[in-house]
């Protein structure tokens, strides 16, 4: 089971492959792509990316020299006629680069891939919402050879999807990002902070009113503004804990830590880590972390030692029993 981790900058790479990442995936915004369209839309994120096809050809040099293999992202849910065609164009200079596969969302992009740029593997994206094995042997016709099952699909669910997966490779979410709503169906974009940054992190205070303008009862504003809590504390540990890192710099928020040697046993072919977006620092304190908990399980540790060591990294187990930060929370739960 590989550790599958991303890259905004050429000099992530080399730290990155040190730190214990087996695959590197990152994005990039070509300058015909802005001329043309105005827009930094290319794979969902305005910021994080590489800058122009100069520096993703001398990423996947890198990445091979250090024997890591390069996946470019291109996961909007859907493009207009104008953009696929773009993409196209893009993806095949890609395959010509040499890189090693395109993380694709969108079911009529990937058909046209296999027709145009034949020879270039295909991943699905977690944004494609793929969650059973019928929709799993549907992509595997249009031709995916990997598919990154969403945040939301439980451990069982997994074993079962790998268990039928015929020839697939099956990746799954392992930390950090932890989408609040479901990001397969959310067409919302990431805005900057000073423009109010994603929808998601949607911190205006609510004002309530009673009906024909009565006073709201005042048990009732106490249990409003309890929910409220409840629902600002839960965004707060979605999003990382405020964003926040120990004191070590290892990044707190989401993760599927504890079901590591779950997610092993299924067969999967690796865990990702996400946050294109996020410092180096960040990504490779979070590589060094996945990277001790899969090396762990991968040597035969049993699950509860596992688990402990997880827990222990980042010195938060009052935060994992929260249960807000599980990917799979069945493990903490003693079900899985």
């Amino acid at each position: 089971m590989k550790v599958t981790a991303p890259i905004s900058r050429l000099e992530e790479i080399e730290l990155l492959a040190a730190a214990g990442a087996d695959e590197i995936y990152c994005g990039v915004v070509p300058e015909e792509w802005l001329a043309q369209f105005n827009s930094g839309a290319v794979n969902r994120r305005l910021f994080g990316n590489l800058r122009g096809l100069q520096a993703l050809r001398d990423a996947i040099e890198l990445a091979h020299r250090h024997a890591r293999s390069l996946f470019l992202v291109l996961n909007a849910p859907h493009y207009g006629a104008a953009h696929q065609r773009a993409l196209l164009d893009l993806a095949e200079r890609f395959r010509d680069f040499g890189g090693d596969a395109v993380i694709v969302a969108d079911a009529g992009l990937i058909a046209e891939l296999g027709e145009r740029v034949p020879g270039l593997r295909v991943h699905l994206s977690s944004v494609a919402g793929c969650r059973n094995s019928a929709a799993v042997e549907f992509y595997r016709e249009l031709g995916v050879r990997r598919v990154i099952l969403p945040r939301d699909v439980t451990l069982a669910e997994i074993a079962a999807i790998r268990a039928n997966a015929q020839d697939l490779e099956i990746e799954a979410f392992v930390l950090n990002d932890g989408c609040v709503f479901e990001e397969g169906l959310c067409h919302s974009i990431h805005l900057p902070a000073k423009l109010g940054g994603p929808i998601c992190l949607d911190r205006r205070a609510p004002r309530y009113v009673g009906r024909q303008g009565l006073e709201i009862p005042a048990q009732l504003r106490s249990e409003l503004d309890a929910n409220d809590a409840d629902y600002r504390d839960w965004l707060w540990y979605r999003f990382g804990c405020g964003f926040s890192s120990t004191p070590e710099g290892l990044p707190y928020g989401p993760c599927g830590l504890c079901a590591v040697p779950q997610l092993a046993a299924a067969g999967l072919a690796s865990v990702k880590i996400a946050g294109r977006e996020r410092s180096t620092a960040q990504k490779v304190a979070s590589v060094r972390m996945v990277r001790a908990v899969v090396d762990r399980a991968l040597r035969g540790a049993d699950r509860e030692a596992v688990r402990r060591f997880a827990v222990s990294i980042r010195g938060v187990e009052d935060r994992c029993r929260a249960g807000y930060m599980c990917y799979y929370p069945e493990v903490r739960a003693g079900v899985a």
